[in-house]
Parts: C-alpha cells; sequence; structure tokens
C-alpha cells in the first residue's frame, strides 16, 4: 500500500504498519523526547550546560558532574521514561480493547491494584529490621499479579449486554477505593517512616530509583513494550467488536488474554518502580489519536512517545520548579490528568 511501511519479523509471523505521516511524527517526537531527556540530565541544584551533558556521556566533565549525572540522574531520568512508555502504551490497549476512551490503568483500578500488592509485598517479606528477605526482582511480578486480578474483576463485573463506558468508569472507581483501603491497611500495620516512604511512592515518584531498577526494569519493559507494538493488529481487529473479530478469523478470546497480560505487565512493571503515576494511560493515547487516528500500529508508537515526555517533564518540574523541596512527579500528572478525564466523563455522559 501506497504511503505505508511495514516492519516484519520472524518469517511476517510478527507485523508492524505505519503510514509515512506517522513515522514523520514520530521522528519529531524523538527528537523531542531526546532534547527534554538532555534538558533533565543538566537541569537541578547543579545546572550544567547542554554541551557539556553530551560531553559527560562520552567521559568528559568533571568529578562532581560525573557523580551528579551519573550517579544521581540518568538513573531516575531512564525510569521516568520507561515508565512514561509503559503506561501509555497500556492505556491505548485498554482503550482499543474494552472499545472505551475512558478505559486507563488508573480510571478502571489497574494501578490501584498493581499498587497494592507491591505495599503488600513490601509488608509480607521485610524482616524486624524492615529489609527485604527476598530478591527486588520479584517486585513486578508481585505488582503484575495485582495489576492482573484487578483488570479481570473489572471486566466482568462491567459487563452487561457489553461494557458501557460509564457502568466500567463507576466499577473501576469502587475497585480502586477498595485497592486504597486495602493500601491503606497494609500502611497502618507498617512503621511510621515506612508509611511515610510509602505514602510518597503511591503518589507517584522515582526519587529513590538507582541504576539496580533500571537494570531489572530495562530488559522487561523492553520485551513488553515490542510485543505491544507487534500486537498492534489483534487490538485493531479487536476494536471493531466480537462479532466482526470472529468474522474476519480472529481467536477473539486468545488475543483478548494476551493483550490483557500485556498491558497488566506494563501497568505492573511502571507501578513496582514508580509508583502510582496517574492519568499518563488515559492522557497520552488521546493526544496520540489526535495525531496518528485510530490505527493502533502508529497509536501504540506515537503514545510510547508522548508518556515519556509527559512523565519525564513531571519529574524535571517537581525535581526543579520547588527547590530545595522535591514535589513527586504523580502531583503534576494529576494536576494535568484530572480535568482531563473530567471532560471525556462529561462528553460521554449519555452513554
Amino acid at each position: 500500500m501506497k504511503g505505508y511501511r511495514s516492519f516484519r519479523v520472524g518469517k511476517d509471523r510478527l507485523s508492524l504498519l505505519l503510514d509515512n505521516n506517522a513515522l514523520v511524527k514520530l521522528a519529531v517526537l524523538f527528537i523531542i523526547t531526546l532534547i527534554l531527556f538532555i534538558a533533565s540530565v543538566g537541569l537541578g541544584d547543579v545546572k550544567i550546560n547542554p554541551l557539556t551533558v553530551v560531553k559527560l556521556f562520552f567521559g568528559g566533565g568533571t568529578e562532581l558532574q560525573q557523580l551528579v549525572v551519573h550517579q544521581f540522574r540518568l538513573p531516575r531520568i531512564i525510569v521516568s521514561m520507561l515508565v512514561g512508555m509503559g503506561l501509555a502504551v497500556a492505556g491505548g490497549i485498554l482503550q482499543g480493547l474494552i472499545r472505551n476512551d475512558l478505559a486507563a490503568p488508573d480510571t478502571i483500578g489497574v494501578t490501584a491494584g498493581a499498587g497494592m500488592s507491591v505495599v503488600a509485598f513490601l509488608w509480607l517479606f521485610s524482616d524486624e529490621n524492615y529489609s527485604l528477605i527476598v530478591s527486588i526482582n520479584w517486585l513486578p511480578v508481585a505488582a503484575f499479579v495485582g495489576a492482573t486480578l484487578v483488570a479481570i474483576a473489572v471486566y466482568f463485573l462491567s459487563w452487561k449486554d457489553g461494557v458501557k463506558p460509564v457502568r466500567l468508569v463507576l466499577i473501576g472507581i469502587g475497585i480502586t477505593a477498595l485497592m486504597q483501603a486495602g493500601t491503606t491497611t497494609f500502611m497502618v500495620l507498617s512503621p511510621i517512616y515506612m508509611a511515610s516512604q510509602t505514602n510518597i511512592w503511591i503518589t507517584g515518584s522515582v526519587n529513590s530509583v538507582g541504576w539496580e531498577d533500571v537494570h531489572v526494569l530495562l530488559p522487561v519493559m523492553f520485551v513488553l513494550l515490542l510485543m505491544a507494538f507487534f500486537s498492534a493488529r489483534n487490538i485493531n481487529v479487536q476494536s471493531l467488536g466480537e462479532d466482526i473479530a470472529k468474522g474476519v478469523g480472529s481467536p477473539v478470546e486468545r488475543h483478548r488474554f494476551i493483550l490483557l497480560i500485556i498491558s497488566t505487565g506494563l501497568v505492573g512493571t511502571a507501578v513496582a518502580f514508580a509508583g502510582s503515576i496517574g492519568f499518563v494511560g488515559l492522557m497520552a493515547p488521546h493526544m496520540a489519536r489526535r495525531l496518528v487516528g485510530s490505527s493502533f500500529g502508529s497509536l501504540l508508537p506515537v503514545s510510547a512517545f508522548i508518556g515519556a515526555i509527559l512523565v519525564m517533564l513531571a519529574d524535571l518540574m517537581g525535581r526543579t520548579l520547588f527547590l530545595p523541596s522535591i514535589v513527586p512527579a504523580g502531583v503534576f500528572t494529576a494536576a494535568l490528568g484530572a480535568p482531563y478525564f473530567i471532560y471525556l466523563l462529561m462528553k460521554t455522559k449519555n452513554n
């Protein structure tokens, strides 16, 4: 097809179709992400000009600059970028899977489920000194289990001759409240200092991440994002409705299950390392849809870059606008996302 470019892997068993217009916009978003990445590295208590930042990547700069960049700033910026991508793509998948523009990890309780699982994990597997007795690598698994169970529960509780937008949101709000109650319970059972740290984490923060977190998050997120991108054609079919999907020969239930696992895996992994950064999974796919339309082959990659920009920008604002205090990134995403969610809800109030 003219105007489109395909990417195929494994004897055409996996494929991704992008139109040339979307590729141009992807390139622009990549450049914006790169500029924001360099700006984030250079801004903070110790300001570093962009040229020096580039030199630091190749071993230049002073010892202080090397320490600030490599030990403190780079891990949190990389985690912010990956978390934003994961949440945005997960939101896009859920919106296509449920055929509901209000669907997002936050609005249907998936993020809250992952958050409660992480807090429960930290409480259950800590010794008398409140140090973990198991590997930190199990943390994403705990978050994934919580996110998956909540997603399945919300989907089936919302089903009544199909999934209606407002019904889904209301069920999601109820499940979110239940998960938050569980989270609060585990926080009450924890020591005061651990409860206060957990509260900051729940708001959505990358303040305490390090290279160990990057080493775990990067490969997991990379694999899940690739799976999501190459599942785009299945989401396109799912978004047409169950009857049409079956009519074109799609194994609807199997694809639906795989897509649900991918989306909850993305959410669980993101929440495990950055807490409940809200509304990115709602806003990014909507912004991407305005740029490249509703085809998921283009929408998911564009959503990923927009999500990365949103979380990186929120983290940059949080650690530079109110110095010497550091505000969690989730505060800024919520400040933008809550009014946007209300606007979308009002648009669909008659559904």
